[in-house]
């Protein structure tokens, strides 16, 4: 049986080998963003276990969180833009460099799964909008029925008193759940799916669905996540410049908190902003950074599961 542990990245410190917490390797693994990544990574674990492949686990273990009616940040009961109108985003890569990707789709209960069928039955990589929504009709998708969920709409009626647009740090008004996936013989895979930040503009589009910000995988090197303001982790390419970092020789760890300086530097609102990145390295190895304090992610392997805090760049 699995075990359960929650512990901060900082205290892995050392296994008896002597090895740091980003040197040590497991095949399979599975890691993804928040507390709501454990029922996930629980369900892409056992994908892996009945013989799917990792892009099955990640494609699955994400949908667990879109079906989840208490999350208010992934799936149709996430909470709505500044319309009332919710809106997903989602990508799904695989290591090879295959993707696809959906942004600003309406009515689509699982939006990994038509980022998956952009991928696998259309030569295109992101479709948007009325087009994405079309071609889920095309592909035999149910469209749901366009209402709030009782949460959100409530959460939505006590913003209108005020309809202030203002992100707040670590609730779940922009909490992606982004995993990335190693399977036994070294393939990667990713996803990442959001409801988006709450009380968006109309049309806003966040890191989730843009391959190589939101999500970034290549089986030569590794793999990359991201969660938080995607304004902030679009401007830097965070998934695309940590593989990159971790390609260069960076360890998983170190590209993260490379890529959380970069961003830093790079923002136009620091007070207002969280990103937490996950990165995983094609021999296992792992790491996972914040810009704050309070980001945490699972992880799953054959030795067991964990909630793990992150580090962060302010204490």
């Amino acid at each position: 049986m699995s075990t359960l542990a929650t512990v901060p990245l900082a205290g892995i410190a050392r296994n008896l080998s002597g090895k740091t917490a980003e040197t040590i390797a497991y095949k399979p693994h599975i890691l993804s963003t928040w507390n709501h990544g454990m029922p996930a990574n629980d369900k892409a674990w056992e994908v892996l276990e009945t013989g799917g492949s990792i892009l099955d686990a990640v494609e699955q273990g994400v949908m667990v969180t879109e079906n989840d009616l208490s999350n208010l940040s992934v799936g149709l009961q996430g909470l709505p833009d500044r319309e009332g109108i919710v809106t997903l985003d989602a990508s799904i890569m695989k290591g090879d460099g295959s993707c696809g990707a959906v942004a600003f789709v309406r009515q689509v209960k699982h939006p990994i799964s038509l980022a998956r069928k952009v991928m696998e039955n259309t030569p295109h990589v992101l479709l948007a909008g009325e087009g994405a929504r079309q071609f889920a009709i095309a592909e035999g998708m149910p469209l749901e029925e366009e209402v709030l969920s009782p949460n959100a709409e409530k959460a939505y009626e006590r913003w209108k008193e005020n309809a202030k647009y203002q992100p707040i740090i670590n609730i779940e008004n922009h909490d992606t759940i982004g995993m990335i996936g190693l399977d036994e013989t070294g393939s990667l895979a990713g996803s990442c799916t959001t409801s988006g930040l709450a009380y968006k503009m109309h049309g806003r589009v966040g890191d989730s669905p843009i391959i190589g910000a939101g999500l970034f995988v290549d089986d030569q090197v590794g793999a990359a996540t991201a969660t938080g303001l995607g304004e902030e982790v679009i401007r830097i390419c965070g998934a695309f410049l940590i593989v990159e970092l971790m390609r260069q020789g960076r360890t998983p760890q170190e590209a993260c908190e490379e890529a959380v300086r970069r961003a830093v530097a790079k923002s136009k609102n620091l007070d207002s902003t969280q990103i937490g990145f996950l990165a995983l390295n094609k021999e296992g190895s792992f790491g996972g950074y914040a810009i704050r304090p309070g980001f945490n992610f699972a992880q799953h392997h054959a030795n067991g599961r964990s909630l793990i805090d992150a580090g962060s760049w302010f204490n």
